[in-house]
This record gives C-alpha cells, structure tokens and sequence, in this order.
C-alpha cells in the first residue's frame, strides 16, 4: 500500500468515526451492523436541567438505550431528565407540623442536644438569610436518607433478606431532598464561602452519620427525626418572612411546578409551603423507624411506609 492509498484511507477513517449522525437511529441491517442511538442533548432553555447553554450535541452509543420522548398531559414535551411525570405527586399538605418526639431517655436527650447544636450553629451563621439557609439544610438533610438505604442495602445483601420495604423509603427521602435543593438553587445564590461551608459540612456530617448508623440506627434515625423538626420550624420562619414583605415572593421555578404538580402560578411561598410538609414527613418516618429499633424490632419486621408523602 503506497502512502497516497494510506492517507485517503486514514482520511476516510477519520470522517466516520469523528462525524456526528443526522438520524436519531440506524437499525441493524443484514450484514450485522450495529445499531446506533443518537441521544439529543437539549440546551438550558429546553431542559432545565443543564446550565451551561451549550447547542445541541449528539450522544452516539451502538446499546440503543436513548430514552424516548416523554409528554405531560397537555401535549407538551416533559423537559426534566432528573425525575419523570409519574414521579411527580401533590404533597398531603394536612399533615401535622407540630408533633414533637419528646427526649425522655439519654439517648434520645443526646440526638436532640446534638441537633440543638447544630441548630444554634446555623442560626448564627446565616442569621435570617433563609434562602442561603435552605440551600444548607437540604445538603445536610439529603445525607441520611442516603447512608441509612445504603446501609440496609449492604445488609439485605449479606444476610440474604428483604428489607421491607425501607431501603426504598430512605433512597426516596434522599432524592426528595435534593429536589429541594435543586428547587431553591433557583432562586437564591449563595457566596463562595457558603459553597465552602456546604462543602464541609456534608463532608463531616456524612462520614459523622455514617458511623452513628453502624453504631445505633435507632440513634441515627431519632437525630435525622429531630433535624426534620428543626427543617420544619426554620421553613415556618421563611414563611413569616415572606408574607412580611423581607423575601421577595418571586415566582415558583418551573422544576418545583413539575416536580409538586402546582399550579402554573404558583409562587415561592406555595414551594416552601409543600417543602415544609415533605420535612414533617420525613419527620414521622424517621421518628418511627427509631420507635421500631426502640421496642426491639428490626426495620424490615414493620411495613415501610411507601409513598408516604
């Protein structure tokens, strides 16, 4: 092969394998090819969920996995890639915000003093700048719903037993909480040192958490109880806030729309509202998986409480 052969031939190779496919999917033919998935990856106007406003690009695999395209009821495309349409749900807004588990051991006295710490410690840092405080408090919150579904994972895992139920009701809890975080990261910005603080915080707490649950669950899930309670009162004080005219009503993020089922015109005092009943939620199951440890049971022996929210 002489080297003006070998140079159209590298020149040929180049195209096909750099070029990026017009058609959205090529079917295997006769002869065996591959099958290609061209995946489209909408820009931040579209989505939502990207922010880097980057032109369309394709994504080319021969697995043929690229999701279809998903529609609300009204027709129009469903443009969010972190959760879908019947993940959705309108929260039970009824709930009882002011039930309080209250500490009459030490170890219940110890998870609450620890909370009450962490409490006092958020207070005097973010003083009354809530946004910036819900931004914190969902980082931190969004942990232990993570290490206790882990961790009852592991365990369904090495003992060869369901769970009940409850590793799907702990990994949900963390995934509602990060869709809190993802809702208030579009209306507040917090400062470089506030992205420094989240940092370390989750850092600690998660490592901190993570050996309490292998120590005492029970233990674990009563601090996670209390912080809920604390989630409760301090999104109570962005409310007043709000309706006394120190934070600006703005309109709800399109996320919170879609993710809560609100109404079209919903503001930023209808997302704190259902985010504030998801945390008394939380607030129950915690308390209750706690309650189960405390009379000597294990969590699968209880029916999880799937879908409650």
């Amino acid at each position: 092969m002489n080297s003006k052969t070998s140079a159209k031939l590298v020149s040929q190779l180049g195209r096909c394998l750099l070029s990026t496919p017009t058609v959205s999917t090529v079917g295997a033919n006769q002869n065996g090819r591959v099958l290609l998935t061209s995946i489209r990856t909408l820009s931040a106007g579209a989505t939502g969920d990207s922010k880097d406003g980057a032109a369309e690009k394709a994504i080319v695999s021969y697995w043929g996995i690229a999701p279809g395209k998903i529609t609300k009821e009204d027709g129009t495309e469903w443009k969010w890639k972190s959760f879908r349409p019947w993940e959705s749900y309108t929260p039970d807004m009824s709930i009882d915000l002011k039930k309080h588990h209250a500490p009459t051991i030490f170890m219940d006295k110890l998870a609450y003093g620890t909370v009450e710490v962490l409490k006092y410690a958020t207070n005097l840092f973010f003083q009354r700048r809530y946004g910036c405080r819900a931004m914190m408090l969902e980082t931190v919150a969004a942990v232990p719903g993570m290490v206790g579904g882990m961790l009852l994972h592991l365990q369904s895992l090495r003992r060869f037993e369901h769970s009940g139920g409850w590793i799907k009701v702990l990994l949900d809890e963390a995934e509602n909480e990060r869709m809190h975080l993802m809702s208030f990261m579009e209306v507040t910005q917090p400062k470089w040192y506030e992205h420094a603080l989240v940092f370390t915080a989750q850092v600690g707490f998660f490592n901190i958490y993570f050996l309490a649950y292998l120590a005492s669950p029970k233990f674990a899930h009563r601090v996670t109880g209390y912080l809920e309670e604390v989630a409760i009162h301090s999104y109570t004080e962005f409310l007043k806030e709000i309706d006394n005219g120190n934070i600006e009503n703005l309109p709800a993020p399109a996320i919170a729309i879609d993710y809560w089922r609100l109404p079209p015109n919903s503001t930023l005092r209808d997302v704190v509202m259902v985010v504030r009943a998801d945390e008394a939620h939380h607030r129950d199951v915690n308390h209750y998986a706690s309650d189960i440890h405390y009379q000597g049971h294990e969590l699968r022996e209880a029916p999880a409480p799937i879908g409650y929210h």
